[in-house]
């Protein structure tokens, strides 16, 4: 079924100036009856010559509330009549400017301490923020003020109150001031230190339904990361058992896609039941390698499928004929929240028929009544092995009678209308899921992960970079948009990733040339770290710098991690500066509030262990070196560094300094492990590196 784009009420209006933009999200709006304007000099130079007040409205085309506040407000007649007389209007997707996000988004947790999408904001016609909010309703509700009456106090307050807005500006844009200007405070963390992080996001942790904290619960990855790598150093059993518990909880969830993989964004409830249905390239990209690194360390196999399931959606719906990975899919399809991902008894027991049903209703809680206004979401209240003895069946019988439940099931949904798909193709995110399919080709040796990974990055290296830069965004032949530090980083990581899969030293040197241009156009020499734009981006109201991990990296980490990981590639000293410049940033707000620098504690981890340097030396036939590399990517290794040193000549590439002068042994390929600058006994047999790999 087709994924269309179609913009909303478009019946018989003549469309405004979004109809020329790419974005899926703002040509979604064109046929508002609101004059609106992409951000750019014409909205700006018209605020500016008719003194009039900005209002910026922030989204994303998967967003459920943005439409549900498109359908009350902006296709409403009276209210888009009093938002082109009194405002400018600017419509924004956050995917394509998460520079101006950033800011207003930090703008509105200044003054109501709380963010999300829909972003609505106001600013003067010079862009600073004077007053905002998230969604408004049409009418008072929800214990929030209608929208038209707030469009109304703004313009009069704009109009008759200049002090106060002036007041406003000033407080918020000192505050907005502060947010970037960390300074290195409170040294380097250690590994206590980071442990002791650890230990306290614990305390966050829900005993009952796993994850960190209450409703709405999201995945967190990074600092499910961070517990793994913790685990690891520790065998603190705490973390282990945190891990196990939460991966499983939210696959067998609502929150998962039971009969076509992937996951939704986050769960509304505390039990992962019910989602927010959209489906976002970055959360599956997160924790398809989260999953993937727990069926390493912990030895569970069904997670590995949930990884495999997350890999075969992504091919499947997110990838684009040239290879690059579109965006997201919406929660909403035929006007519907959830609609495609809904059943009730009766379509189940049609679909899968009479003797399958009993199982299929039990397996996936499938009832008369529903769990979500009248319908199912689908979820796993118990595994196999219970089924069987429910229903007397051997163990076998039962996971072959799901296997069918589910094809059925599947080939039924495909015929639903589809939720709509935004096709836009972005750097960072398309980082993300690089990395993850060249980390699932090497735990679980699908060949068809790495080919996903190369085409990713040859599209993104191909036509998003031009003239030595990278663009952010890719749609209809077009890229768009400088990069931020995110693009940038995330790529980085990702071309190291791909080096890792494949020992093929172009992509080393493409990580080399991305972390280039962070430190030539990005880097505060001043102060250490990383701005989120370019010395040569337009100027903002602020040039923030990007250090709280969310739901993605913030540039800062990810880049920590990139030069960091670099630094042991090349040995080159300036990685490892800038990369202790970011660290020396924020180690002291690290210390105080752990659950904004998740994958950032990462980083510190790699940087207070060091690499598990893995050197195989002699040459070796491909197929020899796919083997031994197989074998490593079998073991969860979250600080690995591999070098392939061919003893026939020297100077081949860069050898970590404690591997200078090893040799092979017999003439067979041989490899040591190197640890803080001391090397193992050599290995010619896989057992022998899986004891060394045992150990570390």
């Amino acid at each position: 079924m087709s994924h269309s784009n179609t913009p909303h009420g478009a019946s018989g209006r003549k469309p405004n100036r979004l109809i020329t933009e790419q974005s899926p999200y703002l040509r979604q709006h064109a046929y508002n009856p609101v004059d609106w304007y992409p951000w750019g000099e014409e909205a700006l130079a018209r605020a500016r010559a008719e003194d009039k007040p900005i209002l910026l409205s922030i989204g994303y085309s998967s967003c459920h509330w943005c439409h549900v506040m498109e359908r009350e407000s902006f296709e409403d007649e009276e209210t888009a009549r009093i938002i082109n007389e009194f405002f400018v209007p600017i419509k924004v997707d956050r995917e394509e400017r998460p520079d101006l996000d950033q800011i207003y988004m930090d703008a509105v947790q200044l003054l109501s301490g709380r963010g999300g999408w829909p972003l609505t904001m106001f600013l003067t016609p010079e862009g600073e923020p004077f007053y905002g909010g998230t969604y408004f309703p049409r009418e008072d509700r929800f214990g929030l003020p209608g929208f038209k009456r707030v469009l109304m106090a703004v313009a009069q307050a704009y109009r008759q109150r200049r002090e106060e807005v002036a007041q406003s500006v000033e407080r918020i844009g000192q505050a907005l001031a502060t947010l970037s200007h960390f300074k290195p405070s409170g040294g380097q963390l250690s590994t206590q230190d980071i442990d002791a992080a650890a230990q306290s996001l614990a305390k966050y942790y829900d005993e009952v339904n796993g994850g960190i904290g209450q409703a709405p619960k999201f995945p967190n990855t990074f600092i499910f990361s961070l517990f793994l790598r913790v685990w690891r150093r520790t065998k603190e059993p705490l973390f282990a058992q945190m891990m196990r518990h939460t991966l499983t909880k939210m696959a067998k969830g609502g929150i998962y896609d039971q009969i076509g993989g992937g996951f939704h964004r986050y769960a509304v409830d505390s039990a992962w039941l019910v989602p927010h249905f959209e489906k976002m390239l970055y959360d599956n990209a997160l924790l398809a390698r989260l999953y993937l690194d727990a069926a390493r360390a912990l030895g569970e196999q069904e997670f590995a499928n949930v990884a495999r399931d997350i890999f075969a959606y992504v091919l499947r719906e997110m990838t684009s004929p040239e290879g690059g990975f579109y965006s997201s899919q919406d929660a909403d399809s035929e006007g519907e929240e959830g609609k495609f991902f809904l059943w009730t008894r009766q379509e189940v027991r049609q679909i899968v028929g009479e003797e399958l049903a009993p199982l299929a209703e039990r397996f996936f809680d499938v009832t008369e009544e529903g769990n979500f206004e009248g319908r199912n979401i689908l979820h796993r209240t118990i595994d196999p092995p219970e089924a069987a003895r429910l229903f007397g069946l051997d163990e076998t019988t039962v996971v072959k009678a799901i296997e069918e439940i589910k094809r059925r099931l599947f080939i039924a949904r495909e015929q639903r209308v589809k939720p709509e798909r935004d096709e836009k193709i972005l750097a960072a995110w398309n980082g993300l899921m690089i990395s993850a399919f060249s980390e699932g080709y090497l735990a679980l040796g699908e060949p068809r992960y790495l080919q996903a990974a190369q085409r990713a990055f040859d599209f993104v290296m191909s036509k998003m970079w031009t003239e030595g830069r990278l663009k952010r965004s890719y749609k209809d032949g077009v890229a768009r948009f400088n990069a931020y530090l995110e693009d940038y980083a995330c790529m980085a990581s990702a071309a190291l990733d791909l080096y890792e899969a494949t020992l093929d030293s172009a992509y080393l040197s493409a990580a080399e040339r991305l972390a280039q241009v962070v430190l030539d156009h990005f880097a505060d020499a001043e102060n250490g770290g990383f701005f989120f734009t370019a010395d040569d981006h337009e100027p903002l109201i602020t040039r923030s710098k990007p250090v709280f991990d969310g739901s993605t990296p913030s540039g800062n980490s990810e880049m920590a991690m990139a030069l960091l990981r670099l630094h042991a590639y090349t040995g080159q000293e300036r990685y490892l500066k800038e990369a202790e410049s970011v660290l020396a940033l924020v180690s002291s707000a690290m210390r105080e509030q752990p659950i904004a620098f998740g994958r950032l504690l990462e980083a510190a981890d790699l940087y207070a262990e060091g690499p598990d340097e893995i050197v195989l030396v002699g040459s070796a036939s491909p197929d020899e070196l796919k083997k031994w590399l197989r074998y490593i990517g079998q073991h969860y290794l979250p600080n690995r560094a591999l070098f392939a040193v061919d003893d026939t000549s020297s100077g081949s590439g860069f050898v970590p300094e404690a591997a200078v002068g090893k040799t092979k042994v017999d003439g067979r390929l041989t490899v040591y492990l190197c640890r803080k600058r001391t090397c193992s006994a050599p290995q010619t047999t896989l057992e022998g590196l899986g004891a060394l790999l045992a150990q570390t």
